[in-house]
């Protein structure tokens, strides 16, 4: 059986990677690609896909508001598979892997994009497997149109409708829960504004906090108990040990062996690390 693919991204990096990890399989087709959320509709209503890569950060049409459109009661396009692509796990692995059929993050890895096609199998086997057998019975020679299709599609329209549900319940965290950071600097305990911070570093279990002025250390234990209170749109985790403010980016430093450092805003113009895992997403943040 060959799966009939649709990518959606805003960024044309983002879909060609996909697009050549998908070619590398042998029974996926990708019949076409879309650039926004308003594009993506038109698409799946033109093309009738068994599964969509859908981004979920683009301008305007955003993956939620393109979910929700194709849930509209009124429009009759048979709904195709969900794979949420996104550059930010802190809600994908809340919010996504529960009805979804699966989620990827960027950058993508062929290895994790053909675990993802495995799962579009069984979850088209799946439908197939609900289609009553009465639909190829005597009595329904044409098929019985809908009779067979139905069943297959409420289970989708099912586990769609809930997807919608908890995504409107999860996209209320990932908003920072308070526009201040506490630190303890010397003996004081001092409210910074996220925006000030420049980033933020873990070594031998202490969190170090540097804004453009101050420096400081943080109460919690991880830097990901951190980014739980801190705004996803500002703050990237540039390497396992670092975190930063990305309007607080003064320089992207080449570095050898193709590797980058990023230099910050702070007094000492402190220059961190950024991992190869994270190269990719480097250069189409800032389009290098």
């Amino acid at each position: 059986m060959t799966i009939r693919a649709l990518i959606v991204d805003d960024e044309q990096l983002a879909r060609e990677e996909l697009e050549y990890l998908l070619r590398r399989v042998d029974d996926v087709q990708v019949v076409a690609q879309g650039k926004n959320g308003v594009e993506a509709v038109e698409l799946i209503r033109t093309h009738q896909p068994d599964v969509v890569f859908l981004d979920v950060q683009m301008p305007g049409l955003d993956g939620f508001a393109v979910l929700k459109k194709l849930l509209d009661k009124s429009r009759k396009t048979p709904l195709p598979n969900i794979v949420f692509a996104t550059a930010f796990d802190k809600y994908a692995v809340r919010a996504f892997e529960v009805n979804a059929v699966d989620y990827l993050l960027k950058p993508f890895d062929e290895v994790r994009v053909r675990q993802t096609l495995q799962k579009v199998k069984n979850r088209l086997a799946e439908s197939q497997a609900s289609t009553p057998a009465s639909s190829n019975k005597p009595g329904n020679a044409n098929g019985a149109g809908n009779s067979g299709i139905g069943p297959a599609m409420n289970i989708m329209d099912d586990r769609l409708d809930a997807l919608v549900r908890l995504l409107e319940q999860q996209q209320a965290p990932m908003k920072p829960s308070a526009a201040k950071i506490v630190l303890r600097v010397g003996g004081r305990l001092l409210l910074v504004d996220q925006r000030d911070i420049c980033f933020a570093s873990i070594e031998e279990g202490t969190i170090s906090v540097v804004t453009h002025s101050i420096e400081g250390h943080s109460n919690c234990r991880t830097l990901e108990d951190l980014l739980d209170l801190l705004d996803p749109e500002l703050f990237w985790r540039v390497h396992r040990s670092f975190v930063v403010n990305i309007h607080r980016i003064q320089e992207v430093v080449p570095w050898f062996k193709s590797s980058y450092q990023l230099r910050m805003e702070d007094r000492r113009h402190t220059e961190i690390p950024v991992s190869r895992a994270q190269t990719k997403r480097l250069r189409e943040l800032f389009n290098l």
